[in-house]
């Protein structure tokens, strides 16, 4: 039985509903398999398809989610997804076929006005959803489709607003998102523990930048994230503490001569000369080492 719009709009919202709901401050990211066991109406309707980036639920009138598949450090993307002049996304059509069902159902989302899901791979069988998203538009000869990343950045930028403006509003809106697929990234990778001193409370966590994202080297990629709670992350950013290459923290001298309270004495002056504790368990998921000795470099100028 084919659903009418009101249906398919309430059915977004409860699917939307349930992965907020999933989603934990320690784990942010869900299983495939956990996706694929939505129930709604009593009925199960998986969020996503096992073979194809494009979903459309029987019955639905529009597509319902999209997938950006993970791949390991330095492997292609069978396609890439990417963010065109104007600071939104591009998502590509599946194959040339205008007319294919998968693009129609992207398409029909995109008339309906539809709500989807980006589903973005961050592991293996992981996934960060990023919800709500529009099909904003449709270029053909490129074969892909536009998306605004939220209902915000579909409504609300003024076409009457300089051009400059807009593209510098939807390019801050697009890096948000990309920091919230690097920070799921990274906590996968290190199992949302503190590299330095192994806390393991999500709230207190961000994935820091070891090259900051302004630099040229300082991609969103886990090869230039660590795991940090937020007073080492502080303290990294402010060069108090330093990681060298071989993974040894250090701690600025100065400090080391200070007196002041638990804190300085057990959360960094007893990490100086101490190994990372947390590392990710895929050698290509850690840290890298070129990175690494140019964050250490500006710590020894700061020192």
């Amino acid at each position: 039985m084919a659903w009418d719009l009101d249906y398919e709009r309430a059915f977004r919202t409860a699917a939307m509903g349930w992965l907020s709901d999933a989603a934990t401050a320690e784990r942010d990211w869900l299983r495939s398999e956990t996706l694929r066991a939505f129930e709604f109406d009593g009925v199960r309707v998986p969020l996503v398809d096992a073979q194809r980036g494009i979903r459309k639920p029987a019955g639905a009138v529009a597509a319902l989610s999209i997938r950006t598949v993970y791949r390991p450090e330095g492997a292609a993307r069978p396609y890439e997804d990417a963010v065109g002049p104007d600071g939104r996304l591009r998502y590509k059509w599946r194959g040339t076929d205008p007319d294919h069902p998968e693009n129609k159902a992207l398409r029909a989302a995109m008339e309906s006005e539809l709500p989807l899901i980006w589903f973005f791979g961050v592991g293996p069988g992981d996934y960060k959803p990023i919800y709500p998203v529009y099909i904003d538009g449709e270029e053909s000869l490129q074969h892909q489709f536009v998306v605004a990343i939220d209902e915000v950045q579909r409504d609300s930028i003024s076409e009457a607003a300089d051009e400059h403006v807009r593209r510098y509003l939807r390019v801050e809106r697009n890096q948000r998102v990309h920091q919230r697929v690097f920070r799921s990234t990274v906590m996968r990778a290190y199992q949302t523990r503190c590299a330095v001193c192994s806390l393991r409370h999500g709230d207190l966590l961000d994935a820091a930048h070891i090259v900051e994202d302004r630099h040229d080297l300082g991609v969103a990629s886990v090869r230039n994230g660590l795991a940090l709670c937020k007073i080492h992350h502080a303290a990294f950013d402010a060069n108090i503490l330093g990681i060298r290459p071989d993974l040894v923290v250090q701690i600025r001298a100065d400090l080391l001569e200070e007196v002041d309270g638990p804190m300085l004495q057990y959360g960094l002056k007893e990490r100086h000369d101490e190994r990372l504790m947390v590392l990710p368990s895929l050698k290509r998921e850690q840290p890298d080492a070129s990175l690494l000795e140019l964050s250490y470099e500006r710590f020894r100028a700061a020192s």
